[in-house]
Parts: structure tokens; C-alpha cells; sequence
């Protein structure tokens, strides 16, 4: 194993299946060490923050003061978890990170992305995921998959704003193709897994992991 461990998130709209097809890649690489993390979580601080950034009673809450909560999360998650894993050779994998700060916060609440990036360097101390992918799909798609699951605070805020996070998304994807690769999520799990899992092992190979 190298010295310095793999950095991986899944990033995607609600309803894309980011869950489900990271469920199928921690089986494929079980036998690995491999960290299992999600965003905003992962730490008992940072937990506590996310049940207060997706409780629906708590619908005061502003646009820049939402980004600070989920930064702070993340800050919290980067150095008690993730900067100790990479050092000790680990793989990562995490349902989100950064760039969902530039979608939601920046596309999806309109708040500037220039200061939004700075906020992302700052509270990860310009520490960025190695590989990232997006899963891709039509939000009316993401909608129905959702069904009739009880939606948090974020997943309340409809249609038009889920169509602007996936085209941050997808913006974020032009703007850096060698880290984010999309991946077609409205095919069958099968189809969508696979694929997934065939660009993290072409990823961990390069790295000397597998």
C-alpha cells in the first residue's frame, strides 16, 4: 500500500443514488482498509452539526449561515479523520464534500462562489478529494426516486432548485474533468455501480493501491 492513502466522494443531486452505489463500492473493496465517511458527519461534532443543518423545524436558517455550519462540519471532519486516514495509507470514500458546498450554497442558494471557494480552502486547508463522482440525473428522475421518503430540510426546496445544484454540479465537472468524473445515474444501479466501481479501481491502480 502507498504512503499516502485515496481520496474519494460521491457528489450528486438528492435522489441521484449516491448512497446506493457507495453501499456496492465499500463491497468491492472489502479486504481494503477503507473509511466509510458522509457529509456534513462523520465526527461526533460535526454529526451533531448536520442534524441541525437538515432538521426541517429549523427553517430560519440563512443561506451564508448554512455554509458556515456545513464548513465548520467539514473543518472538524478534515482533521480529526480524514488527514489522519490518508496519512495511515487508508482508502476514503465520501458521500460528499466540497463541491457540494459550491452547488447547494453557491447554484442552489445564489450566495457568491468566489467567497464560497475560499470558505471550502479555508476549512479544509486546501485538501481536495483525488477522485470524485458525480452522478448525474434529471431532478424530476431524483424526485421520484425519493417517493415517499420523508425529505429534510434541503430536499423541501423543490424542483428549481435541485435543476440549479445539478448544473453547479455539472459546471464544477467542465471546470476540473481530471478530478470529477460524470457518471450517467439515470440507467439501472447495475449499470451505474458498475461503471462506478470500474473507475475507482482504474483510479486505485494508479495509485499503487490495487
Amino acid at each position: 500500500m502507498s504512503t499516502r492513502g485515496v481520496f474519494i466522494s460521491l457528489e450528486g443531486i438528492d435522489g441521484s443514488g449516491k448512497t446506493c452505489v457507495k453501499d456496492i463500492i465499500l463491497r468491492q473493496l472489502a479486504g481494503w482498509e477503507v473509511l466509510n465517511i458522509r457529509e456534513p458527519g462523520g465526527t461526533a461534532t460535526s454529526e451533531k452539526i448536520r442534524a441541525i443543518l437538515l432538521d426541517c423545524q429549523n427553517e430560519g436558517i440563512k443561506p451564508l449561515t448554512e455554509a458556515f455550519l456545513y464548513a465548520a462540519a467539514r473543518a472538524q471532519l478534515v482533521e480529526e479523520v480524514i488527514r489522519p486516514a490518508l496519512a495511515a495509507g487508508k482508502v476514503i470514500i465520501a458521500d460528499r464534500f466540497l463541491d457540494s458546498t459550491i452547488a447547494y450554497q453557491g447554484y442552489g442558494r445564489g450566495l457568491e462562489r468566489q467567497m464560497l471557494t475560499e470558505l471550502n480552502r479555508l476549512c479544509t486547508s486546501g485538501l481536495k478529494p483525488d477522485l470524485t463522482l458525480l452522478l448525474d440525473v434529471d431532478p424530476e428522475e431524483g424526485l421520484r426516486r425519493r417517493g415517499g421518503e420523508l425529505p429534510d430540510r434541503l430536499e423541501k426546496e423543490g424542483l428549481d432548485f435541485q435543476r440549479r445544484v445539478r448544473e453547479g454540479y455539472l459546471q464544477i465537472a467542465r471546470a476540473e474533468p481530471e478530478r470529477m468524473r460524470v457518471i450517467n445515474a439515470g440507467r439501472s444501479l447495475s449499470e451505474v455501480a458498475g461503471e462506478a466501481v470500474m473507475i475507482v479501481r482504474e483510479r486505485l491502480r494508479e495509485s499503487g493501491i490495487s
